[in-house]
């Protein structure tokens, strides 16, 4: 069963997208930046979602809940410029039906 969800990414220009990400293809949100193009090439999920190098760090907007932040990812958030309270990875945020309604910001390049 299809189903794509409706998310808002917010680009590195202040730019807002509204975007239709499929829940049924196991993508997480950096590879769906990456797939409409929303960041320059080899600036965004250089490290492949290994949560290793923090170019998709994005700023959460939204109340959506999220899963709970694992310890590679809160080790490279504690090494990453830009960090706010709201940061996470994009490459951790898979898309799920409950990710409906997200609303995101790209973190500056670093």
């Amino acid at each position: 069963m299809e189903q794509d969800i409706n998310i808002t990414i917010i680009d590195r220009e202040g730019v807002k997208h509204q975007i239709e990400a499929p829940t049924d293809m196991a993508m997480n949100l950096m590879e769906v930046v990456r797939s409409y193009e929303l960041a320059p090439e080899g600036t965004i999920g250089i490290c492949g979602g290994m949560a290793m190098c923090a170019s998709c760090q994005c700023y959460v907007l939204s109340e959506i809940e999220l899963p709970e932040m694992q310890d590679d990812e809160e080790a490279m958030l504690s090494e990453a410029f830009n960090v706010k309270d709201n940061s996470r990875l994009g490459c951790q945020i898979q898309m799920t039906p409950e990710m409906e309604g997200l609303e995101v910001e790209l973190a500056p390049e670093s």
